[in-house]
């Protein structure tokens, strides 16, 4: 059975968990998803540019924002910082520098974070709607 099988409208209502799987995996790496649907150049595109954000953002010392702030728009932050999977949880594990917010790239860097969660969350959609057969 080859995925464009799996990736119809009669399996998707008869299989509810293909999808969430998809999405899933869409949020953990960023075009993993589109990559399990065989959708090559979106896969490459949201890894891309997901990655190439969070990246930026990181090297200009930007700060990804921690789970449990007081402060709505720092639980907003997270959130947003959170939707970009592994891009958020390997910086974490592999340095503890804390962000430089004395400079204005420190400012643009934790936007760049976080635009890198809002774009992967974009594809965690698009992955789920794919793979429901709701998009081509």
């Amino acid at each position: 059975m080859t995925v464009e099988t799996l990736v119809t409208e009669e399996n998707s209502r008869l299989n509810p968990v293909f999808p969430v799987l998809i999405a899933l995996a869409a949020w953990i790496v960023p075009g993993l998803g589109h990559l399990c649907l065989r959708r090559w150049v979106r896969a490459l595109g949201f890894f891309a540019t997901a990655g190439g954000l969070a990246l930026a953002g990181y090297a200009l010392h930007g700060e990804a924002f921690r789970p449990g702030s007081a402060d709505p728009f720092g639980t907003l932050g997270f959130l947003a910082d959170a939707c970009s999977g592994v891009f958020y949880f390997l910086p974490r594990v592999l340095t503890n520098a804390r962000p430089d917010l004395s400079h204005a790239a420190g400012d643009y860097g934790t936007r760049f974070i976080a635009a890198a969660g809002i774009v992967n969350l974009l594809a965690v959609i698009d992955a789920y709607a794919t793979a429901r057969g709701e998009r081509s």
